[in-house]
């Protein structure tokens, strides 16, 4: 129920002065944008927004900082936070979880929110002497019992938004990349006129977007629910904003220049007081949350009958009732219930607990069997008695002061007990924490914390689907090539940014590799002996990815048991003898795995010829009675347990608890086999708390603990142990145990994966890896466990693509055994980068993104010498770096490709050869291209390889070609033509046809060119439409029509170029639309001038452009239709013309294109000479001259008066204006 105190703060919200003169300021600049509640502030009169160059052209940003006054100062990435140019303050950088402010700080928070809400409020009023109301939050400080006016002061000080700023910074230096920094400016103004990607990217990351600030370098967001701020907050942490902050704001080169992109990260800061006051506001609002009795109020407090009686820092559930001064309570210590008073609480201060203690209730409160610790570690090794003991059971320890303890697995701090041996006497058994100085022993491993080198493997195995041999297999898939078996059109490859000129930076990360240049020194690479590389028995033979990535599992035979029930052998000892020998081990054996396991494998490996699970029943039971008979202790207590575990199956948790007690009671020497013995007590534990059987889980829990949590390598036996970890954990939580919580955390997590609860397991995943990289590691380089991995497989199985390929890149690959290997990050990557692009992965679409990954892949494979994954990476880098257009990269990796082939067979080196020949022709270089051709030609003399003979033909014509060998090149396009007659294989005639059809284009016989294309043409229509194929016949189309327009034949020519648009459509390809809507815009501007067709295309082009979020392509199209519609002389064009004028203009400003821009100015002001608006058209130019000025370019300055004086001479009306223009 909402009190009436929070109804008066949701009322008084709807007011509040502040929003409303934001709102009446914007209000006087501009309309609202497409989304609800983002306003921008545009320039006076009829400026464009986002101008920056000269006065007239101020930045949104800073008009709303200057008009109204209610901006935040931004001086750098903390401004308006810490208050400092470039300078960091802890609240800004999250090194760690979000935590919530003490309520005395929430108070102050409030109170000078208030002050500021007033004062604000007065100058809008125009009451500037008004007095300040009293401070609602000191009143209740000092123990006001208005606690609505808490209440309001927490909502009156609730900022609506949260500024997230982000800054390029160089990982080497720790220095602002301003370079990089402008460019991600850049690209988020690309954003602001279509900010889809932006606002699903941050819905994704739990957080709404507001709006974009890209001068100040900020996002405005706000959040709605709890959970949005918990999950957001996490994603802070673990450093998942400024990745995706990454992904959205870099383009290809940036991911392409290995080196930079390794040294550079986007930081992002916050102010965590704002989001700790959001939360505790959302929190309020919720009125049912966890705190603690604040020190110093509670004991004041504690008055009256209904009062809750607590502790100092008690652990308390609260709920609003309704009441002004006090909420309802219940202690987690005692399970009582009272009211307590809101000046008293204190909110538990991670959104994390606040959720796990509220959905992971338990019956009854806190045993108080563990503590708290401070700073004391987890530790290993022996220990010293510091008092005399004698045990009080059986599995209790003796010893004597001064004695040497040997701690099996793990001390605890704040345990009861742990599990020790003595060294003087070798027994095992519990020791009482209490009465042993843990001085002595040593902390665990650098970068353990809290569990076990072994335990590290098994945790991070992801599933098969996730998993290792599923990238493997997709790398491969990707990396398959047609090119032995189909033809390649001269210069043609549709997925290749071929015109693109790559930076030196670029390709400067594929130096580590050598560039071959040549295809004697790739033979002189692979002449060396092979043998000792393909000798089966050689320690240096490659090893297959298996041997590298698999890890073998020891196998062994268990033993097996036939159930008879024939009532004569049911009777008879010698019948269950053996099945009592097997049990009555008293040590652990391997064997016995398959009987304590999750997974009940004991019913299919260890026992057979039972029909149903009651026949197996009923022999167990016989067998129990039979080892009571014989006094065979172990026998008699792993029966019991297995009886027991089978009435769990059957939810028959009541005869399960028999079962379990019986074996404890008869058991008395269990430390023979720890498994057991630790399965027994959590299971027994798990049923006296479902139960709520509080005395006897009490008196069971301090042993069941030291069981569960301080042996490595817990083998878990049944899904109840959640139950007591999940109690463990929260009594971790309420005493402040940061190892034990860790060390919990892992074990839940443990579990959760082995059961496949994939939406159970991820938030205490994330918690882990928030424990481990923050509380228990803040200042070493290494952690605990790096949970990437899982947390990347979990993200991509809930579909959050930018959250998971976030987690992958932050994963740094360990070299642990079992461990996931940068293949698998390589693979990962690969996938989930597609999935942002909304597509499958392809091979014709490898993202830049992936290159990084890629080339540590290789590297990793190289160090394990598996030479097939190696030859996959490098087919894939190639296809990649031709696909961005860097070519010398393209031909790098394929020629290293080459020499992996030659290491592998003949098949192999044949296909990469071919494939580095391609490579050298889309780069411009025929002559190795040739070189290659030829040696593959001889390789293929008295073999019957037409197909692969005809695809080295064509190749070697398209090389021939560009030698200038004009003459050969058509031969060997005919000997291609013929054997893929002799093969039947239609594409491959069409192929070669289209490529005799493009030799005689380029001779200037069009009319045999087309002859040759109009029959590939046909041939193409004949074939089962797929992209691949219609892909090509676009190509040539435009080859058909440049034919037939040099022939003079327009509308034919028109045709084929409108079909070629019709089929890019079709496939959605907007990088073949973008060329051909180019050649029909100049088709129609140039060759078949048509007005209203050309603007038309120029629409599309522009609408393409958006697309490509290509925004320098768009402002120049965009002039161009300015000129277009201006050319229709019409008021409804020369408005249209106007509109483009100032959206390419608005485009030049962000760009800081300074000519362009320039030119912008002065062609707006000519068409409002036009549109007869005069008052205009002198501001106008004067904008454009002032552009010119202030970047000191006096030249243009100069063109541009001349300009605009010759508008006015020009003109009808005010040609005396023209002289002043003249004049200067």
């Amino acid at each position: 129920m909402i009190s009436r105190s929070w109804k008066k703060f949701l009322s008084s919200c709807k007011g509040v002065a502040v929003l409303g003169t934001l709102a009446r300021l914007a209000n006087t600049y501009t309309a609202p944008c497409t989304r609800t509640g983002a306003r921008h502030v545009p320039a006076p009169a009829a400026f464009p927004r986002g101008t920056r160059l000269g006065d007239i052209g101020a930045s949104w940003s800073r008009v709303l900082r200057e008009e109204s006054g209610a901006g935040e100062q931004s001086k750098g990435p903390c401004a308006g936070v810490c208050g400092g140019a470039g300078e960091e303050c802890d609240s800004c950088c999250p090194h760690s979880p979000v935590l919530l402010p003490r309520w005395d700080r929430l108070q102050r928070t409030a109170a000078e929110c208030r002050r500021k809400w007033w004062r604000e409020k007065t100058m809008a009023s125009g009451k500037v002497g008004a007095s300040e109301p009293s401070n609602p939050a000191t009143e209740a400080a000092e123990g006001s019992s208005d606690t609505s006016l808490v209440l309001l002061a927490v909502g009156e000080g609730f900022p609506p938004e949260i500024s997230l700023f982000f800054s390029v910074e160089s990982r080497s230096s720790r220095c602002l990349n301003s370079q990089l920094q402008e460019a991600a400016r850049k690209k988020l103004w690309a954003l602001e006129s279509d900010d889809r990607d932006v606002c699903a990217l941050f819905k994704e990351l739990s957080a709404r977007l507001v709006c974009m600030q890209a001068q100040e370098d900020r996002f405005l967001l706000t959040f709605r629910t709890l959970e949005e701020v918990w999950k957001f907050s996490t994603y802070l942490t673990l450093g998942y904003v400024g990745s995706c902050l990454e992904q959205l704001l870099f383009d290809q080169e940036y991911w392409l220049n290995c080196a930079l992109m390794e040294d550079t990260e986007i930081r992002v800061t916050v102010d965590e007081d704002r989001l700790a006051t959001v939360y505790t506001s959302l929190l309020l609002q919720e009125g049912n949350f966890f705190s603690r009795a604040m020190p110093g109020v509670w004991q004041l407090e504690q008055e009256g009958e209904e009062s809750l009686q607590l502790c100092k820092n008690e652990l308390i559930h609260v709920k609003n009732v309704g009441e002004e001064s006090k909420w309802e309570g219940m202690s987690l210590l005692t399970g009582q219930r009272g009211l307590v008073p809101v000046t008293a609480l204190d909110p538990i201060p991670r959104p994390f607990y606040q959720w796990f203690l509220k959905n992971y209730a338990v019956g009854f409160g806190i045993s108080q069997e563990i503590s708290g610790t401070t700073s004391q570690p987890i530790v290993k090794g022996r220990c010293t008695a510091t008092e005399d003991h004698r045990g009080a059971a059986w599995d209790e320890l003796s010893f004597s002061k001064g004695d040497s303890i040997e701690v099996i697995g793990f001390f605890i701090p704040g345990l009861p007990w742990f599990v020790g041996r003595s060294i003087s006497s070798g027994s095992i058994g519990f020791v009482p924490t209490r009465y042993i100085s843990p001085e002595a022993c040593e902390p665990l491993g650098k970068g353990l914390v809290f569990l076990s080198e072994e335990e590290k493997c098994p945790l991070l195995r992801i599933p098969c689907n996730g998993g290792e041999q599923h990238f493997t297999t997709l790398l491969s898939d990707l990396a398959r090539t047609d090119i032995t078996s189909v033809y390649r059109l001269d210069g043609f490859e549709p997925t290749a940014m071929l015109p693109k000129v790559p930076s030196e930076a670029v390709f400067h990360g594929c130096k580590d590799i050598q560039l071959l240049q040549s295809w004697e020194e790739i033979n002189d690479l692979a002449t060396t002996s092979t043998s000792e590389l393909s000798s089966p028995g050689s320690d240096s033979a490659p090893a297959t990815l298996e041997n590298v990535l698999l890890e073998k599992l020891d196998d062994f035979d268990d033993p097996k048991f036939f159930i008879d029930l024939n009532a004569g052998h049911m009777e008879d000892a010698d019948v269950f003898d053996p099945i009592l020998t097997f049990l009555n081990q008293d040590s652990y054996v391997p064997s016995f795995q398959s009987l304590y396991d999750l997974s009940f494998s004991f019913l299919n490996s260890t026992f057979y010829g039972f029909s149903d699970e009651d026949e197996l029943v009923l022999y167990l039971e016989t067998s129990r009675n039979w080892a009571k008979r014989t006094h065979s202790v172990w026998a008699h207590v792993r029966l019991c347990f297995l009886l027991g575990k089978l009435c769990i199956k059957k939810v028959k948790f009541s005869q399960a608890r028999v079962y379990f007690e019986e074996a404890m009671s008869i058991l008395d020497r269990g430390f023979g086999d720890l498994p057991l013995l630790a399965a027994l007590h959590v299971n027994l534990a798990s049923i006296y708390l479902k139960q709520n059987m509080k005395h006897k889980f009490s008196s069971l829990l301090g042993k069941t603990v030291a069981l569960l949590v301080c042996l490595p390598g817990h083998s878990f036996s049944s899904e109840n142990e959640l139950e007591v970890m999940m109690y463990v954990l929260r009594e971790a939580i309420a005493v402040g145990n940061a190892p034990l919580e860790a060390r919990v955390c892992f074990l839940i997590v443990k579990l959760f994966l082995q059961l496949g609860k994939n939406d159970e397991v991820l938030p205490f995943t994330e918690h882990l890896q928030c424990l481990t990289t923050t509380l228990l590691s803040p200042d070493t380089s290494s952690v605990p466990l790096d949970a990437t991995p899982i947390l990347s497989y979990l993200y991509d199985k809930k579909y959050l693509p930018n959250i998971a390929l976030a987690s992958a890149r932050l994963f740094v690959p360990s070299g642990v055994k079992g461990a996931p290997t940068p293949i698998w990050r390589a693979g990962f990557i690969l996938q989930n980068t597609s999935k942002l692009l909304g597509s499958q992965l392809e091979r014709s679409s490898i993202p830049a993104l992936a290159c990084f990954y890629l080339k540590q892949a290789l590297h990793f494979s190289c160090e394990s010498r598996a030479v097939p994954i190696q030859r996959t990476l490098c087919a894939i880098l190639s296809r990649m770096y031709l696909q961005h257009g860097v070519l010398d990269g393209a031909v790098c990796y394929a020629a290293m490709a080459v020499t992996l082939s030659r290491l592998m067979g003949e098949e192999e080196a044949f296909e990469s050869s071919l494939s580095l020949g391609w490579m050298y022709l889309l780069h411009s270089q025929p002559v190795p291209a040739a070189d290659i051709m030829w040696q593959l030609l001889r390789s293929l003399h008295g073999t019957d390889s037409v197909t692969q003979g005809g695809a080295v033909h064509n190749l070697l014509a398209i090389a021939l070609k560009g030698e200038g060998q004009v003459q050969k090149a058509a031969e060997n396009y005919l000997r291609a033509l013929h054997k893929a007659k002799e093969t039947g294989n239609k594409r491959n005639q069409a192929i070669a046809l289209a490529n005799l059809g493009q030799l005689s284009l380029s001779h200037g016989a069009s009319q045999l060119s087309e002859l040759y294309l109009l029959q590939s043409a046909q041939l193409y229509a004949e074939l089962q439409g797929s992209e691949d194929l219609e892909m090509e016949l676009v190509r040539v189309l435009l080859w058909l029509a440049q034919a037939m327009v040099n022939r003079q034949r327009m509308e034919d020519g028109k045709l084929c170029y409108e079909l070629a648009l019709g089929f890019a459509l079709k496939w959605h390809n907007v990088r073949s639309q973008l060329h051909i809507t180019e050649c029909l815009c100049h088709f129609y501007s140039k060759v078949s001038p048509n007005l209203q067709a050309s603007i038309t295309y120029h629409e599309h082009w522009v609408s393409l452009a958006q697309q490509l979020q290509d925004r320098e392509l768009e402002g120049n199209v965009r002039q161009t239709l300015s000129q277009l519609y201006q050319a229709l002389g019409t008021s409804e064009a020369l408005r249209q013309s106007l509109d483009c004028t100032k959206q390419s203009l608005r485009i030049f400003i962000d760009l800081e294109e300074t000519v362009k821009a320039a030119e912008a100015w002065l062609q707006a002001g000519r068409l409002y000479y036009l549109m007869q608006e005069d008052e205009l058209v002198e501001m106008y130019f004067q904008a454009a001259i002032q552009t010119a000025l202030k970047w000191e370019n006096f030249s243009l300055a100069m063109d541009l008066y001349e300009k605009a004086g010759d508008t006015f001479f020009n003109g009808s009306r005010n040609r005396d204006r023209a002289v002043e223009f003249y004049r200067k």
